[in-house]
């Protein structure tokens, strides 16, 4: 059996690994475009603020040690064209040639690529202006740490977990930081409003310049680099642009193999990460998921994600069995001193679904108020009015606090409800909590606002 892989970061290498420890009969070969295999891109920021030494500590396997391990990988070929009928590849070698290559199994873990609005195009750096970057791996993360030798002004477009990690990175960097966001707030995609203003909070105390409601128009350059971005608002100075609006799923292989794309755009597949198509399969930030809570399909490119996804295709492609469970929407990131997490649904995505929603809000200390550097917490929990059940949580606190958000997302993946919550055995010793768990705190109130009649219970 030849599998064949089209990818090798997250989703790909996890498939690779697994296929050929579920088969080592198997051949498994990964075709990867770029110069690096398995790295963490969740890490790409904490290198560019210093906080980990060099890129080369994100790499968690090389090609070398996978060539040990039998897996065959192929740096620096792109695969261009898919033929499902023959079941071949096209690929093309980095000087430039081309060849097929034949599969029995085909993972198409191709990932996703950072949106370029037209004033951030590629068309535009080709007038030879530098300093305007995206953030996705690790020669984007390269690119960004030569232009900031001499960099004083930055400007950040977009407020979502890249913008809000950067805005830090860059502080602590030494430069002047302007964050952009067309929506009326920061994380708008990812806190509801109340909670938006403290994260917005937290940047401004620590010298970001969070600028909402704002678009951008086009940026300037002088003498091969930027100089400014125009925005709906006036001219902003600068001389390092990091454009942080969005993903897309690269779909442009699937599409070519005859797979399906969902409503999300991005590929379609069953539980098995098996396409529409006979022996093609899809993992990681190109693929859909359910979502466990709504039982929708969604689109939520994350590194566990694409790990687990891949995983499950590695297993069923060489011959196992395994099925991927679906995710819940967790996800968790800092900025300077504020940790922040969420998982589930906030009340407005609720509210945008149709669902009978309620949220109650609770501020605490993270452990016992007596004991040393005990510091505040807060915590959003969102029902369902009249059943209870659980369907989201927010919490904001020290960075070490909010990994509480795991109790929810594990209540979450049994459709629990608040009053299951209520009734866990949380551990306590006030170093860590107090005897009554702000999540505790929570259930008790979300179940008892869940009974109330809509007009009774708090907006």
């Amino acid at each position: 059996m030849r599998i064949v892989i089209v990818g090798g970061v997250a989703a790909g290498m996890s498939a690779a690994t697994r296929a050929k420890r579920q088969n080592p009969e198997a051949e498994v070969v990964v075709f990867e475009r770029g110069e690096y295999i398995s790295y963490g891109a969740c890490g790409l920021p904490y290198v560019i603020g210093g906080e980990v030494e060099g890129f080369d500590k994100l790499i968690a396997r090389t090609p070398e040690r996978m060539r040990g391990e039998g897996v065959g990988v192929r740096l620096r070929h792109e695969v261009i064209g898919v033929d499902s009928k023959a079941q071949t590849l096209t690929v093309r070698e980095n000087g430039g040639a081309t060849h097929t290559e034949p599969y029995d199994r085909l993972l198409l873990a191709t990932g996703v690529s950072p949106v370029r609005p037209d004033w951030a195009s590629p068309a535009w750096a080709s007038t030879g202006a530098s300093g305007v970057h995206v953030l996705r791996d690790i020669p984007d993360g390269q690119a960004i740490e030569a232009s900031l030798k001499g960099a004083k002004r930055a400007i950040i477009v977009g407020g979502g977990y890249i913008g809000l990690e950067l805005a830090e990175a860059l502080r602590s960097r030494g430069l002047s930081v302007v964050l952009l966001e067309r929506g009326p707030g920061v994380a708008g995609r990812i806190l509801d409003l109340g909670y938006q203003r403290q994260v917005r909070h937290e940047l401004e105390k620590n010298g970001v310049d969070v600028r909402c409601g704002v678009t951008v128009e086009s940026l300037t350059a002088k003498n091969g680099r930027v100089t400014g971005v125009q925005t709906s608002s006036g001219l902003l100075r600068c001389d390092l642009v990091m454009v942080a609006v969005g993903v897309r799923p690269n779909v442009a292989l699937a599409q070519a193999a005859g797979a399906r794309l969902g409503k999300t755009g991005a590929v379609r597949v069953n539980n098995r990460q098996q396409t529409n198509v006979e022996h093609v399969y899809a993992a990681g930030d190109n693929t859909e998921s359910v979502q466990r809570v709504t039982r929708r399909k969604v689109h939520v490119p994350l590194g566990l994600t694409a790990n687990r996804m891949g995983r499950v295709a590695g297993i069923n492609m060489a011959g196992g069995e395994a099925q991927f469970p679906g995710i819940v929407g967790s996800g968790i990131f800092k900025t300077f001193g504020l940790g922040v997490a969420r998982t589930g649904l906030t009340q407005h995505e609720a509210d945008a679904l149709g669902l009978d929603a309620v949220s109650v809000d609770v501020e605490s200390t993270d452990h016992a108020g007596y004991y040393f550097d005990a510091a505040p917490i807060y915590v959003r929990l969102t029902a369902e009015r009249g059943t209870g059940r659980l369907l989201g949580a927010q919490i904001l606190g020290h960075p070490g606090s909010v990994k509480r958000i795991d109790v929810i997302a594990a209540l979450l993946h049994s459709r629990g409800k608040v009053h299951d919550l209520a009734e866990v055995d949380l551990s306590y010793a006030p170093p860590f909590s107090s005897v009554w768990d702000v999540l505790l705190v929570a259930a008790g109130q979300a179940s008892k606002a869940a009974r109330l009649p809509r007009e009774n219970t708090p907006a």
